[in-house]
């Protein structure tokens, strides 16, 4: 039998070839081989419309998308200009064919992960270790990028991890984890603070681990945040739970 000495051309060739990451969580950094690279603004847009939108998409809509201020023409330039940037930056990131663009997809994107990651705890995937610290540090997508096509996406996911967070809260408390479920649940109320189920979590974590102190507390700090920001109060679900914690003929004070 012959023995090679050395890999295939083409897997030589896939082995050179820089790793880039994208990460658009907490602000964009483009990365290859460790290193960040610098973009210029209008690149730094392109690269990240195509990561978020997963899929090839026409030249013609990606420039009316991005550049709204002048003629289809205009547009039109803008993106090659962009296009044009990332070549000569050597950041191939991008695959082009005459009609359309998408992200190459070997680039990994940390809000694509963290997506998935919050999917799969929802469909009721095991979320592994370090799953709770991972989504309680996720931070916002892209904060100080006001576009529309960011606005949502910013929004889906930070609806997709606060929902994964009070399931891992749900889960581990049913489990007995009694420390991971109040973990979990107060990731989700640092998320948005003004969510009533995530506090609610956090209450039922306490009482379920016998400790009623901590639970008259976390309604207390909810129902202060309800009432001095927009001048409601806890919803029958809250106190219907808080009932638990109050003895006959008691109120709980504020």
């Amino acid at each position: 039998m012959r023995t090679h000495s050395s890999s295939p051309p083409a897997r030589r060739q896939l082995e050179d070839r820089p790793r880039f990451a994208l990460r658009v969580l907490q602000g964009f950094e483009l990365l290859r081989d460790e290193e960040v690279v610098s973009l210029p603004m209008s690149a730094q847009r392109l690269v990240a419309f195509l990561a978020l939108r997963r899929r090839p998409l026409h030249r013609v809509h990606i420039a009316g998308t991005l550049w709204t201020d002048g003629a289809e023409d205009n547009a039109n330039a803008c993106l090659r200009t962009a296009l044009w940037r990332l070549r000569r930056l050597r950041a191939s990131v991008v695959t082009a064919t005459s009609t359309h663009l998408r992200l190459a997809e070997d680039v990994s994107v940390d809000a694509r992960d963290t997506s998935a990651l919050a999917a799969a705890i929802l469909h009721g995937a095991g979320p592994g270790d370090g799953a709770v610290l991972h989504l309680a540090e996720v931070g916002e997508l892209l904060p100080d990028w006001y576009d529309d096509w960011v606005v949502i996406e910013r929004e889906q996911v930070r609806q997709l991890v606060i929902h994964a967070l009070e399931r891992l809260s749900a889960d581990a408390r049913a489990a007995g984890r009694f420390g991971e479920a109040t973990e979990a649940a107060l990731a989700a109320v640092a998320q948005e603070p003004l969510r009533e189920s995530a506090h609610r979590l956090v209450v039922q974590a306490h009482l379920a681990e016998a400790n009623p102190g901590e639970a008259i507390r976390q309604y207390r700090l909810f129902a202060e945040l309800l009432r001095s920001n927009l001048g409601l109060e806890p919803s029958p679900l809250m106190e219907r739970l808080m009932v638990a914690v109050r003895r006959p003929g008691d109120v709980v004070v504020m």
